[in-house]
């Protein structure tokens, strides 16, 4: 079920680019190191790239196929979740781990509810959209 307009999933990837680069402080094991704290920050920064660089309404450079980037964004989100397991850091703190599963979870829920294509594009190309 499609009902989160790209123009939304674009806002949410902004902001999620940003709390992603900064989670680390916000939920207060920066000082950690490791990949508990390069993860969510490598994974920040590749959201904002991609949203710079997506072919829908709140992108710049408009590149990326907006199905592209919605895969891109369920192996990413997959892997955040994952990655407390992956790299051994399951076992910290709740604040540690949980931040990195809850956010990769609702990312791929968000992208699994996500329109295909952006609205700028006439209908009949919509369905037409390369990838």
């Amino acid at each position: 079920m499609k009902v989160i307009p790209t123009y939304i999933h674009g806002i949410f990837d902004y902001v999620g680019g940003i709390v992603l680069l900064f989670a680390p402080n916000i939920f207060g094991f920066s000082e950690m190191g490791g990949a508990a704290v390069i993860v969510p920050r490598v994974i920040g920064a590749l959201v904002l790239m991609q949203a710079v660089l997506t072919d829908y309404e709140v992108g710049l450079l408009k590149i990326l196929p907006m199905k592209v980037h919605l895969m891109n964004d369920y192996v990413a989100s997959i892997f955040l979740a994952l990655s407390p397991w992956i790299f051994g850091f399951a076992t910290q703190a709740k604040n540690v781990w949980m931040p990195h599963f809850v956010v990769g979870l609702l990312v791929f829920l968000l992208s699994l509810m996500t329109e295909t294509a952006p609205k700028h594009l006439p209908a009949e190309q919509q369905h037409q959209h390369p990838a």
